[in-house]
């Protein structure tokens, strides 16, 4: 285990392209000059304790109605309103968060690294129940009003009546050999509990009972080493309109229709970040730094923008007729989605923003590392 876990931290090192003492190694390409065409507006901004941590977290916040939620690393949860930025109720759970956060249906769902999962009213911040899982839980989980479901590292998943936190069934997995550190968010709706794994693999149980509906592969292991071999797919899944879109690592994005798991149309594709969808157009922040436009109805690529190499961007999604995505010196970039031009920038966090953008109508919350939360509107 000692060695498993220095593995996948170390592999999540070297995904992200941290620096190293290699001469051959090229640096993160210096920011572009470009032409303003929009301003980003700041709102409000509230700093959350101790933000993302140092171990890799990607504790994405969530919004329910007129509210947002945030944690961070240590164990502070907070409810703010998401126009104002006035902070609702505060929480000090006193455990160390990694999978975060979930809400929904009244809920906000927490996950810990000692293999616990939390639930908290969303309107008080007071704890409702606090369930064991098989591991630590590094993704948010889900609800969809009747149950929670949520996903360990070990490629489990375990399902909890969403009112008492009661065992309702369980579905074990085989993890790969060798993962990245990290999971993606299970989705769940009235019927299906929809995941993905490291092996490459998506799976959709039923919701009620977690017997085994379909299952897909999108990546296959290739190579001779078992770092060529990872094909985790961490990036979260995207249900639209009747379609699912995943991306693995060294593997494929792809749309799958999701009541029978067929795939639509597949492109080969390296993220550990996941995608956005826009006009007719699937949007990946490639593992290079490269952000990609992939048509739906062709699958070329519309336009590619590689001028942010090697940058660790976070995962992209549409913000008005933009695209929006971070970067480890916590700048936020706006790139529009017909050519991929950048069209503005806005830093947030010194400390980096690996956090996906929340967007909501007009507004988009940005995360930093550092535990800053901003609320953004174009002007």
């Amino acid at each position: 285990m000692r060695w498993k876990n220095a593995a996948l931290l170390a592999l999540a090192v070297l995904v992200v392209g941290c620096s190293s003492n290699s001469k051959k190694e090229l640096p993160p390409a210096e920011l572009p000059d470009f032409t303003e065409e929009v301003q980003l507006q700041e709102q409000w901004s509230h700093s959350v304790g101790d933000g993302q941590g140092d171990t890799f977290n990607m504790l994405v916040p969530a919004v329910e109605g007129q509210r947002i939620f945030a944690a961070d690393v240590s164990g502070e949860v907070v409810a703010l309103d998401r126009t104002s930025g006035d902070e609702v109720w505060e929480a000090d759970l006193d455990v160390p968060i990694s999978g975060a956060v979930g809400a929904g249906y009244g809920l906000v769902l927490i996950g810990t690294l000692k293999g616990e999962v939390i639930a908290l009213d969303s309107d008080t911040g007071e704890e409702r129940w606090r369930s064991r899982v098989s591991s630590e839980v590094l993704a948010a989980p889900a609800t969809n009003g009747q149950l929670v479901l949520v996903q360990t590292s070990d490629d489990t998943l375990t399902a909890f009546d969403a009112y008492t936190g009661s065992h309702m069934w369980t579905f074990n997995n085989t993890p790969a050999v060798l993962t990245l550190r990290g999971s993606s968010s299970p989705l769940l709706t009235d019927r299906l509990a929809i995941a993905a794994l490291s092996s490459g693999k998506v799976i959709a149980l039923d919701a009620q009972r977690g017997i085994p509906v379909w299952e897909q592969a999108v990546a296959i292991p290739q190579g001779r080493s078992e770092l060529e071999r990872v094909v985790d797919i961490d990036g979260g899944l995207l249900l639209s309109g009747g379609k699912l879109y995943v991306v693995s690592y060294q593997g494929r994005v792809a749309a799958l229709d999701v009541d029978s798991g067929r795939v639509l149309w597949q492109r080969e594709a390296s993220s550990s970040v996941g995608v956005a969808e826009g006009l007719g157009s699937v949007y990946v922040s490639q593992a290079n730094g490269t952000v990609e436009a992939i048509d739906e109805r062709s699958t070329s690529a519309l336009w590619s923008n590689d001028q942010l190499a090697r940058r660790q961007l976070s995962a992209p999604e549409v913000f008005s007729s933009y695209v929006a995505f971070g970067d480890f010196e916590g700048y936020l970039h706006l790139v529009s989605q017909v050519d991929g031009r950048f069209v503005a920038r806005e830093r947030i966090d010194s400390d980096g923003l690996r956090a996906r953008p929340l967007v909501v109508g007009d507004w988009l919350y940005a995360y930093g590392n550092g535990g800053k939360l901003v609320a953004l509107t174009i002007k």
